[in-house]
């Protein structure tokens, strides 16, 4: 695919987990990477950017943080990877982040975020990114990256330029594992078949771990009765997921030990959780699809309960 664009600066929206690896390992690579920071300003400028990796460990002194988007100033391209929950604060971020060609990558779990970035900057300056990692951020600046990396790019308005092979080359280049995947759509619901239920059950069943998860013959049974319905609320849009998906999901998770899912992490430890993009928005899509989803609204009652009882 003929590429006719390119960038040399990025900005970091968002110094979680996701954040801090993708865009420490692009920093370490030798690209011009910006981090917008607020509470771990002081802490990662003291104590630079450090990653603990499968893959080879690094760290990025002299990080170039900012605490303001205006302060940042406009790079060519911006990597959204905050939780959807602050999705409210894009429309005051991402202006000072952009000029004529910027394009915005958003690395965010569930459905809408694309939409919500479309809203601000045009359709045709957002791409979506799904990363298939298991990453826990320890401390401020501070990641741990146990498994997986891989990083699948999309086009939310594809439009001949090759921005997606773009990203995907620079992101190699990186040592990052990218390619670009199917159309974003199918996707994200491809992701939702692991996130709907590893993360949700994982809350629902009071902050528990996969392996626990598994390891009960009934939650698993569980686990695989949201996978199906999340496939055939997939295909019921048009989508091409194959029944297949569920044992995948399921085979791959195993190995994975007592890995802690980011929303149970967020539950835990009291932060706002994604509940709108990962289970109340697939669930409105499926039944504007005329698909019900029994198990998933059930879930989704569930994790409100879960969160209702911690705020209260």
């Amino acid at each position: 695919m003929p590429v006719s664009w390119t960038f040399g600066s990025v900005a970091i929206v968002g110094a979680g987990a996701i954040g801090l690896y993708y865009g420490g390992r692009l920093a370490a690579a030798g690209e011009d990477v910006k981090f917008l920071l607020r509470s771990d300003y002081d802490d990662i400028q003291r104590n630079d950017l450090r990653c603990e990796s499968i893959h080879g460990d690094f760290a990025v002194p002299q990080v170039q943080g900012f605490r303001r988007a205006e302060a940042t100033g406009p790079v060519d391209l911006v990597i959204v990877s905050w939780k959807a929950t602050a999705n409210p604060h894009l429309a005051e971020v991402l202006p000072p982040l952009l000029h004529a060609e910027t394009q915005v990558l958003t690395l965010q779990n569930g459905l809408g975020n694309c939409e919500a970035i479309a809203g601000i900057t045009g359709a045709d300056r957002v791409l979506g990114g799904l990363c298939f990692v298991c990453l826990n951020r320890l401390s401020p600046g501070f990641v741990k990256h146990t498994a997986g990396g891989r990083v699948s790019v999309g086009e939310f308005a594809p439009d001949g330029r090759g921005r997606a092979a773009e990203i995907v080359r620079r992101f190699k280049a990186a040592g990052i594992p990218a390619l670009i995947g199917e159309p974003l759509a199918e996707a994200q619901w491809k992701k939702l078949v692991w996130n709907i239920p590893f993360n949700g059950l994982s809350i629902a069943e009071g902050g528990v771990t996969t392996d626990q998860l598994l390891a009960n013959p009934d939650t698993e049974a569980e686990i695989r009765a949201l996978m199906a319905e999340t496939i055939a609320a997939a295909r019921a849009q048009g989508l091409n997921l194959g029944d297949e998906l569920a044992e995948q999901n399921i085979e791959q998770t195993r190995p994975m030990g007592d890995y802690r899912p980011s929303s149970m992490i967020d539950y835990v430890e009291g932060r706002e959780v994604e509940v709108e993009g990962i289970w109340a928005e697939p669930l409105r899509r499926a039944e504007a699809a005329g698909v019900a989803m029994p198990h998933l609204k059930k879930l989704l009652e569930r994790i409100r309960e879960r969160v209702v009882q911690r705020g209260s």
